[in-house]
């Protein structure tokens, strides 16, 4: 007998988490995607609802207010947060949920629903693998690059107060190891 689950997956930027979490859903179409709210602007082909739930910073505000986030936190001068009534609808609904946020959000997610979180931190095989990760990656300009590696120390550490580790040497190892916990986890 499964139980839903949420599933929260962060790493430092070019970890491979977001690219985890694609291969975790297709692997698990039952599993839903938690989409964030945030109000950053919304770039070419994104879908509000789908990418994101796009918000006015006054719109985002009322919400931390209200205390309708189960998480939220302000980077590079945006809001990000996970809107609470979507997690209780998918845990009434008996779904499991993915998560692709970072470490505070992630903790954040843990004290509201304790036991019905799962987390799971993807660690580099090292800072310089995850520098150069960074940089193929071609979507930071240097002073967004030197920001994200700022953080870094903050999230490996951080990261260690995670019910889970899995060192990303190779994505299609570290996807199965993820996979492999989050089956357990459910069937607990």
């Amino acid at each position: 007998m499964s139980r839903p689950k949420l599933i929260v997956i962060s790493a430092p930027s070019g970890g491979g988490k977001t690219t985890i979490v694609k291969e975790i859903l297709t692997r698990h179409p039952e599993f839903q995607f938690s989409v964030s709210g945030t109000t950053r602007p919304m770039r070419t082909g994104e879908v509000d609802g789908v990418d994101y739930f796009f918000l006015t910073k006054e719109e985002f505000e009322r919400l931390i207010q209200r205390g309708e986030l189960a998480e939220h936190e302000l980077i590079y001068g945006n809001y990000y947060g996970t809107l609470k009534r979507e997690v209780d609808r998918a845990l009434l609904g008996n779904k499991t949920m993915v998560f692709d946020v970072d470490v505070k959000g992630g903790l954040s997610i843990k004290r509201l629903y304790n036991n019905s979180a799962v987390l799971i931190f993807i660690e580099p095989p090292s800072i310089t693998v995850l520098e150069q990760r960074l940089r193929n990656r071609k979507t930071e300009d240097e002073e967004t690059f030197r920001k994200r590696m700022e953080r870094v120390a903050l999230e490996l550490e951080t990261g260690k107060r995670f019910d889970f580790r899995v060192v990303n040497n190779t994505l299609p190892r570290a996807t199965d190891e993820v996979d492999e916990i989050i089956k357990k986890q459910i069937q607990s």
